[in-house]
């Protein structure tokens, strides 16, 4: 019988064993075959731990040598390859905080001797732990596989091949072989991370994911490919130097047993510990790094530049989650404090603007990534309101938004390789070219702000638990207003039809993206449905063994019950099908006929119009963006000297 030690295991090591043959195996067929096979292996793993329940795993040595002193090697390693990196670009931040985390560790393991402490086990596999692993190897699996066919194409896109099939045939300069080891490498650094309760080995998968980050944004070897690779390798080192900052903190003013979270979490930071609050802001100010927070959400704004499946995998569903989690998981820690008010302002203040300034974005992929930074602010905003409800909802909201976001990003990467562009508005009509295509891509936006999905059932519970802090409640009012503006518009563009272009039939979909995009979208409206079973199962226990009580109550298998009132889940799905039926019944594109636009004035021909002037003008259609009112370049200073000061206020107030 397979154990817990061996799952965690097998959820660690496979990946990194399936990298290293995807990266040998030099034919599209043999890297598919290691991603399939991998990728359900590690969803069985998952699933495994979730049947298995906690527990806890202490790895014995390798070779004669402590894992710590690996650890410590490799934390070593890695920051000399990111010194190397930045020597190579003359980046000067990267050299700096390259040198500056280097100089604290040496000081934590010569001085302090942390490298060599135990403080408990190191893979503590709670509730918690278990669904980020549920959420990491089973979505990020299905991108895995998802990218071995993208990137193929992706390639004889940017190589100039026309060949249908060339992208098959392995040849010297492929990069995809590179390309898949990072990526599929990453989902083993991410299940470190998430078992690790031993905060060193953590910071260690911590560096990892930002090092992976950094190759797979800068793939396309491009002048800003590279750019915004050193970016977010820069921003996720400032990250990773408040994190090893804090973990000297902690053992020079705590001791040793600091450094494990169950401790932390048990003993907290009492009367007299201010050092040790101090520890846990930093903590919280690498977490908001990782997420992309503002003021350091340019990373992964520009690490939209990379392929589909880097911005659908690192930067939607697990990487920026592992921000998030991070935080959530300190949250009995700073309970009741101003740090905890502070972050519940911080995370509002991020779904806010951040919603506002996708209204203005025309590029399908910054909308998902200002709605993804969003998102994580609305979950980080939940951690800091830190009451049993309030994490609750953080949880639901990480299921679902990794679903939902992830299905987009793919969507959108599998819409620009058939239509040559990710611009939306060059997605009108695209019911009527592309009607699978649509019907999986119209399943992931109204799953991410209309009923009866998860992703409302999260905000739900979320404003309901903000009630006591009411600029938190304000905040994620208004940002839900906004949401649903440019979700509504994405859509109506999709939906709105062009008479005369009617596809013949379902769209052809290679096996890897319908598994990818059907599997997806068939768990956004399964787990849908299943709301309270999942909130039972999993949230619920989750919440239970840090708070008092698990935050939300549910009566009948259809029936979410919070403090003020009730949300009824399946009759919502039975009406929306209905719905979509009536929808194709009554409407059929092939029927539908075309009349010339009206131009509301004297028309010098059927698709023109006479102006002032008498000329001639030619009337485009398109949707309003606000770019002028709510444009990057005119609010996003603003925007981050208010974040910056939220920052200030955040340090500030554990020390005084």
């Amino acid at each position: 019988m397979i154990t817990g030690k061996q799952l965690v295991s097998a959820a660690i090591w496979l990946p990194a064993a399936a990298a290293l043959l995807c990266y040998l195996w030099r034919s599209y067929k043999g890297r598919n075959l290691v991603v399939w096979a991998s990728g359900v292996v590690l969803a069985a793993c998952s699933i495994g731990l979730y049947l298995t329940g906690p527990f806890n795993y202490q790895p014995g040595e390798i070779a004669g040598l402590s894992w710590n002193t690996v650890i410590s090697t490799a934390d070593f390693a890695l920051l000399a390859l990111i010194l190397l990196i930045g020597i190579k670009r003359r980046h000067i931040l990267i050299i700096m905080l390259a040198l500056f985390q280097a100089a604290l560790l040496i000081y934590f393991d010569a001085v302090l001797g942390g490298g060599e402490l135990e403080p408990g086990p190191a893979f503590v596999i709670d509730h918690l732990s278990i669904i980020m692993a549920l959420v990491i190897n089973i979505v990020g699996s299905l991108i895995c596989i998802y990218g071995v066919k993208y990137i193929g194409e992706h390639e004889d896109q940017h190589s100039g091949q026309t060949s249908a099939t060339s992208w098959l045939s392995s040849h010297s300069g492929s990069r995809q072989p590179r390309f898949m080891f990072w990526l599929v490498i990453f989902l083993g650094a991410m299940n470190g991370l998430v078992f690790a309760d031993n905060l060193y080995w953590m910071y260690f998968f911590w560096e990892v994911t930002t090092f992976c980050s950094f190759q797979l944004i800068g793939h396309d070897l491009s002048e800003e490919a590279i750019a915004n690779a050193c970016r977010a390798l820069w921003i996720n080192s400032l990250g990773g130097t408040a994190f090893a900052l804090a973990l000297v903190v902690l053992v020079r003013y705590g001791g040793g047993d600091y450094l494990s979270i169950q401790y932390l979490l048990i003993h907290g930071a009492g009367p007299g510990m201010t050092m040790i609050m101090l520890a846990t802001a930093l903590l919280v100010l690498a977490g908001m790094t990782k997420s992309a927070q503002l003021p350091f959400q340019s990373w992964l704004l520009g690490a939209m530049v990379a392929p589909t499946p880097v911005s659908a995998l690192l930067h939607s569903s697990t990487m920026v989650k592992a921000g998030v989690y991070l935080i959530l998981r300190l949250a009995p820690v700073y309970i009741g404090t101003y740090l905890s008010d502070i972050i519940a302002i911080a995370g509002g203040f991020t779904f806010l603007v951040t919603s506002i300034l996708a209204v203005s974005q025309s590029n399908a992929k910054r909308v998902l990534a200002y709605s993804t930074i969003a998102n994580l602010g609305l979950i980080i905003a939940c951690a800091g309101i830190n009451t049993p409800a309030a994490i609750s909802a953080a949880i639901i909201l990480i299921i679902f938004h990794a679903v939902s976001k992830g299905l987009l990003f793919l969507c959108t990467g599998f819409v620009e390789h058939r239509i040559g562009s990710r611009n939306i508005e060059d997605m009108e009509g695209l019911a009527d070219r592309m009607p699978l295509t649509t019907i999986i891509f119209t399943v992931g936006i109204i799953s991410m702000f209309l009923p009866p999905f998860g992703m409302l059932v999260g905000k739900w519970a979320a404003l309901e638990a903000a009630a006591h802090l009411p600029l938190a409640a304000l905040f994620m009012v208004m940002g839900s207003a906004v949401t649903a503006l440019f979700w509504i518009k994405w859509l109506g563009r999709m939906l709105e039809g062009n008479p005369g272009e009617v596809q013949s039939g379902l769209e052809p979909m290679a096996i890897n993206y319908k598994a990818s995009l059907i599997g997806l979208a068939a768990g956004a409206v399964l787990l849908g449905i299943l709301v309270i079973p999942l909130i039972r199962s999993l949230v619920m226990p989750a919440v239970s063994q840090y708070y008092s009580s698990p935050g939300l109550n549910t009566a009948a298998q259809s029936i979410v019950i919070g403090n003020s009132g009730l949300f009824a889940v399946w009759p919502w799905f039975v009406l929306l099908l209905i719905i979509m039926v009536s929808a194709r019944l009554l409407y059929d594109p092939k029927k539908t006929k075309s009349a010339p636009v009206y131009l509301c004035g004297e028309n010098s021909s059927s698709t023109s119009y006479t102006s002032t002037g008498e000329q001639s003008i030619q009337p485009a259609l398109s949707s309003y963006y606000f770019d002028g009112f709510l444009g990057e370049a005119r609010w996003t200073p603003t925007v981050n000297s208010l974040a910056v000061l939220i920052i200030m206020v955040l340090l500030g107030v554990t020390v005084l």
